[in-house]
């Protein structure tokens, strides 16, 4: 006789689908960042209620456009898409996840290969579904052009005030825009005087934002000074009390990238528009002494190109990139701000370029340095306290090394040893 078993199965469990909102404002302003709060609460809230899905997040990005694609948040929602991590992403419409027709279809088609469903709430859209992509074309192309013609009409609005000799908005130190008139800062026009003043009395721009951040005299933003900061305050005319417009132009409404106008688009020249802080004559000459500089100081011969270690060596202390400085006739990287500010702000110290060299070789396996090896494997050094590199390689690893500081006989070059002999040999002289 036969024995039957009964085998009994667990239940099969069906698995919920994992789903993801999307949330977006373009507006830093309260208002919208409050909009953003509200959005990301509600759909929170919204999928977990939802008794067959799976809470996969919320992902959010503040102030910015619908046109372009390295949205942060976006970007991370997309790569746990391609992880397999999410099943359906839900949004408000298809203007909050993408303006740009180009951008939304290839996003969408990319998340439908992978079987992601987008769903549009505000035009009841599933992009799984077989209508789902005529009616996204249709309204992503409705959605650029919109985006198309906020554009336009904000463009107008700014060439009208450069017509009207109106400046558009104000970030010079010493200003405010008050119903398109520049209004002076009293305060703030004489550091601006100060600043002209220091230059034509022989001191460089490096040395003028030192001074400004020690004194802790912020930038108009609220920030530290920089040579790049000095250098176009000096540089602007509008201090003398003209206005020169549009200056500077978007190419497009889609990429939003600043162009320099070099006559591409109109310019427009207002003189007297202001009260001035600087004398024209003060600007004029200020004009003429960095004309000169720049002469004097030009690199003579072929520029040099980057070096290996360019951008590589990060500083534990600041988190700044090192600098390639040489000094007393030896080469080092050095933290710019221990460089530029002193040890007060950052107690960095700086690595020998012999030192790099020989630790890079050494922790790649070398019998010698090889640059494109290095740059291929390595993804930063970490410069940190007691003579410790940190090498961060491009898969992920660490390796510590620890180098030792040369002795002072051997830091000597010789010409720093024949600079020292001949001091030693006129002060014999002098004391015969």
């Amino acid at each position: 006789m036969k024995t039957i078993t009964k085998v009994l199965f667990p239940p099969v469990l069906e698995r919920r689908t994992r789903v993801a909102a999307y949330a977006r404002v373009s507006s830093g302003k309260d208002a919208m960042l409050h909009s953003l709060s509200a959005q990301v609460g509600y759909y929170s809230a919204f999928i977990q209620k939802h008794s067959g899905w799976e809470y996969a997040g919320v992902y959010a990005d503040e102030a910015l456009t619908g046109t372009k694609e390295d949205r942060d948040e976006f970007q991370h929602l997309l790569s746990e898409c391609r992880a397999g991590h999410i099943d359906m992403v839900i949004t408000k419409s298809i203007s909050r996840f993408a303006r740009n027709t180009v951008t939304l279809l290839e996003t969408v088609r990319e998340l439908k290969g992978l079987g992601v469903d987008v769903y549009f709430e505000e035009q009841n859209i599933h992009t799984q579904s077989s209508e789902g992509e005529l009616m996204m074309t249709i309204l992503a192309s409705y959605a650029q052009e919109e985006s198309l013609s906020a554009s336009e009409n904000q463009k107008w609005r700014i060439r009208h005030s450069f017509e009207d000799g109106r400046p558009w908005n104000c970030t010079m130190l010493g200003y405010r825009n008050k119903d398109g008139v520049l209004t002076v800062v009293p305060e703030e026009a004489e550091t601006v005087r100060t600043i002209f003043n220091d230059y034509l009395s022989g001191m460089g721009v490096v040395s003028i934002a030192n001074k400004l951040n020690k004194a802790h005299v912020p930038t108009r933003l609220g920030g530290e000074w920089c040579k790049t900061g000095v250098s176009k305050l000096l540089r602007n005319r509008a201090y003398t009390g003209d206005l020169l417009l549009q200056t500077t132009y978007r190419d497009n409404y889609l990429t939003k990238q600043m162009h320099v106008n070099n006559g591409e688009m109109p310019m427009y020249r207002v003189e007297s528009s202001h009260e001035a802080i600087v004398d024209s004559k003060i600007f004029e000459a200020v004009q003429l002494e960095m004309a000169l500089r720049a002469k004097q100081y030009a690199h003579v011969g072929p520029k040099p190109g980057t070096y290996p270690f360019t951008g590589m060596i990060v500083c534990g202390n600041c988190g700044k990139r090192y600098l390639r400085k040489i000094t007393h006739g030896a080469t080092v990287w050095i933290c710019p701000t221990f460089s530029r500010v002193g040890k007060s702000a950052c107690a960095s110290k700086a690595v020998p370029e012999s030192v790099m060299f020989s630790e890079s070789a050494a922790v790649l396996g070398l019998d010698a340095f090889d640059k494109d090896i290095f740059i291929e494997r390595v993804d930063r050094v970490e410069v940190q306290e007691q003579n410790h590199l940190q090498f961060v390689f491009t898969d992920g690893r660490a390796v510590e090394r620890v180098w030792q500081d040369r002795s002072r006989a051997e830091s000597w070059t010789p010409e720093m040893k024949e600079t020292a002999r001949q001091k030693a040999l006129d002060r014999g002289r002098a004391t015969k």
